[in-house]
């Protein structure tokens, strides 16, 4: 994925004629790419325990109605709004996880329930006005705002510097520790010069993103939003228990249920996270578009899958990575705003993003099949 995301900018900066690296283009990508990249996660591990979620659109277009409702007509302030929003998109997921693990719905049809009920809600919470328009500046400053600068030295953002260069450097501390891991326990690498030329593309391009964003308006609330659920889910999933229990239940869920593992328990704590990455999807959502809107959540689970899924998540469970799925979040981000720059129709852009996610699952397939053989 990453050489593809390459292939991606070097073909639309070539044919913008430069626009597409613009700072402001840059910029918008990553705002428009956040609420998708952070439901991307959620879904990634919804995936890697071998079941779905159709609920996790319309769910985050409720709740961020709800937000909207809370904010406006009842008049709370909105360090209340956020974390009940938040609980409630947990109750939702618990709820589903409770469908599926404890009832034994399957995961398709619990959530497609889910689906029309949310769907459903949505359209009688704005029933009345249609679209309800937030007028608070500090909900709105989430989806459209930029974090403050401590210095400005020649119109650069220093903050906004060192969270770049902490970001690098957290990478490729991440990567080298991982690799010597691997290696310890003689698990399958890469060589090492592919391994090298991975942490300077990645470096490169993080901090080719830091400076332009750096001398335009910093880094925007959204982005620090997603670099922390990144941050957080991948310390999740690869330094704890928790995270090894959820991998063993997507390899084979038998063999984690006779080694001990609580099968039920980490299908509910996975649909729940999967709620409360719906509940903040929703408000980053809400937030930049500054109103809740009868049609919001709409195609949101099929763009956080396809996005999972050319992260690299498998089809067949136990395989997948945040990172991934924040790269497979950005390629489909990437490739819809390249293709609006050079002015493709709507038809072509569904059908080009439908064969990229297509050639990424057949990928998946393919190097499956060779693993095996």
């Amino acid at each position: 994925m990453y050489i593809a995301l390459l292939v991606i900018i070097v073909t639309f900066t070539v044919l913008t004629d430069g626009l597409f690296l613009s700072s402001r283009n840059i910029s918008n990508l990553l705002d428009s790419a956040g609420y998708i990249a952070v439901l991307a996660v959620g879904v990634m591990l919804v995936i890697v325990i071998r079941h779905i979620d159709l609920s996790i659109g319309f769910l985050a277009g409720f709740l961020g109605a709800i937000g909207a409702i809370l904010l406006m007509h009842v008049g709370l302030p909105v360090y209340i709004v956020i974390p009940i929003i938040l609980i409630l998109g947990m109750f939702a997921g618990l709820f589903t996880g409770f469908l599926v693990a404890k009832v034994g719905i399957p995961a398709f049809v619990a959530t497609l329930a889910g689906w029309l009920i949310y769907r459903g809600a949505i359209l009688q919470a704005t029933e009345r006005s249609g679209t309800i328009i937030i007028t608070d500046p500090t909900f709105n400053a989430i989806g459209n705002g930029y974090i403050p600068s401590l210095l400005e030295v020649g119109g650069v953002h220093l903050l906004s510097v060192l969270i770049g260069v902490a970001a690098i450097l957290l990478y490729i501390y991440s990567a080298i520790k991982n690799r010597n891991n691997k290696m310890k326990y003689q698990f399958e690498v890469v060589s090492r010069p592919i391994f090298l030329i991975q942490l300077v593309f990645v470096s490169s391009i993080i901090g080719y993103i830091t400076w332009i964003l750096s001398n335009y308006n910093g880094f925007s609330w959204t982005v620090v939003i997603m670099f922390l659920v990144v941050l957080i889910y991948h310390f999740v999933t690869t330094k704890t228990v928790l995270g090894r229990h959820i991998y063993a239940v997507g390899s084979n869920p038998e063999a984690a249920h006779l080694s001990g593992i609580n099968v039920a328990k980490i299908t509910m704590i996975v649909f729940g996270s999967m709620g409360l990455l719906s509940a903040l999807s929703g408000i980053l959502f809400t937030s930049r578009l500054q109103a809740a809107t009868t049609t919001a959540g709409t195609l949101f689970e099929l763009d956080a899958i396809a996005a999972a899924y050319v992260g690299g998540v498998s089809a067949a469970g136990g395989v997948g990575k945040v990172t991934g799925a924040i790269i497979g979040a950005i390629v489909m981000a990437s490739l819809t705003s390249g293709m609006n720059l050079l002015g493709v129709g709507i038809a072509y852009q569904y059908m080009i993003r439908g064969a990229v996610l297509a050639l990424a699952v057949i990928f998946d397939v393919m190097t499956r099949r060779k693993a095996s053989a």
